[in-house]
């Protein structure tokens, strides 16, 4: 997106430069055309920096978002675990009034138990019963024997029992209340756990808040200086438009204009038009201007930089109408945005010689030429000939 809006910006920054310099060519114009470009530029400059921050937040909230949507993944396995963590509680909590109620259920015949046991050891400590030896000696017979051998087998049988519920309902009850204390330990780490999980929720959803809040109140910010801007520039890009068209009709005449002077660059060279240059060889912009601008107004003769065979003398794309001579050893010159020809291809001619005219051809908002030179078919700084 950033390149092809540096690619778009670059022309559209070369056809306001045309336009300031018809403004130059036509006259009457200069400062203000000067004063406007330089807003222009500065303009452009900001807007290219914007749009470099658009694009790198652009970037980052995208970045941010698969952040969030791992985070909301996150979110969704909290709340599984929370939802978990409360079935847990609710069947913890179950199974501990079970065990309470059993619990109580013991203790009341444990009680009861006790009771009995403690009125049975009453009894046999108030009867003074004697022991079981005495008991048979004294019996009466070997029947007598016999029933009081069964009576005393009863009588121990049944305090057995006794004793032994006792001791059963005690071990229960100790067991339950262990029970019960894991599942009440237990209860308060799953409350715990419930807690913590609330707590990492309520930070996630904080942090994706936050996060989401800030690169997009950012962006929005970029996006209204960006639309800002683009409407400076489209006003300061009428303005120049308004004023060339004012210059030019101000300006229009029907006679022909002349060819000025031979200016002689002492190299063997010759400069192609009388004008003023108004933009230099080099990268502006991201991108190399080719070649030399020079302001002279539309319909000027452009004359051949050196002697050599008219290559080239047609329309050629962003460059209009355009003539390139060769000069023999690797060498030719270019002549861009003529308004028309004077010399067809295959045609010689001598230094000095008008083979065009100065025009708004192809990509130009303003009559100028852009002269080219060439070495094997690589572009060369013209001044280091002119």
């Amino acid at each position: 997106m950033t390149s092809h809006f540096r690619s778009h910006e670059t022309t559209r920054r070369a056809l306001g430069a045309a336009v300031v310099v018809a403004l130059l060519a036509i006259g009457g114009g200069s400062a203000l055309g000067q004063d406007l470009q330089s807003e222009l530029d500065a303009k452009r400059s900001k807007l290219e920096v914007a749009k470099d921050q658009e694009g790198v937040l652009t970037t980052e909230l995208q970045r941010f978002n698969e952040e969030i949507a791992q985070l909301e993944g996150e979110v969704a396995t909290l709340r599984n675990r929370e939802a978990m963590v409360e079935q847990q509680l609710v069947e913890t909590q179950a199974r501990l009034d079970a065990e309470v109620a059993q619990l109580e259920r013991l203790r009341a015949r444990l009680k009861r138990s006790e009771k009995i046991l403690a009125e049975r050891l009453v009894d046999i400590y108030k009867s003074d019963q004697p022991d079981a030896l005495t008991v048979l000696l004294d019996s009466d017979g070997f029947d007598d024997l016999v029933s009081r051998y069964d009576y005393l087998t009863r009588i121990q049988d049944q305090d057995a029992v006794i004793v032994g519920r006792v001791r059963d309902l005690r071990n229960q009850t100790h067991g339950i209340v262990e029970r019960v204390r894991a599942a009440r330990d237990e209860l308060a780490a799953k409350e715990a756990e419930l807690e913590r999980t609330r707590v990492q929720l309520e930070q996630r959803h904080a942090q994706l808040d936050g996060l989401r809040d800030q690169k997009a109140s950012a962006l929005a910010s970029i996006k209204d200086q960006v639309q800002e801007l683009e409407g400076d520039i489209s006003g300061l890009e009428d303005r120049i438009q308004a004023q060339l068209e004012a210059a030019q009709a101000s300006t229009t005449t029907s006679d022909p204009l002349p060819a000025g002077p031979i200016q002689s660059a002492g190299g063997g060279w010759i400069w192609p038009v009388d004008g003023t240059l108004t933009s230099p060889f080099g990268y502006r912009w991201g991108r190399l201007h080719a070649g030399i601008d020079i302001a002279v107004p539309e319909g000027t003769p452009l004359r051949a930089a050196n002697s050599g065979t008219v290559a080239i003398a047609a329309y050629t794309g962003g460059y209009g109408n355009y003539t390139c001579i060769d000069h023999g050893g690797g060498t030719t010159s270019c002549y861009a945005h003529q308004s028309g020809f004077a010399v067809s291809a295959g045609d010689s001619v001598s230094q000095g010689d008008v083979i065009g005219y100065s025009g708004n051809t192809g990509n130009s908002t303003g009559p100028h030429l852009h002269f080219e030179i060439r070495v094997n078919g690589q572009p060369v700084d013209p001044l280091g000939y002119l």
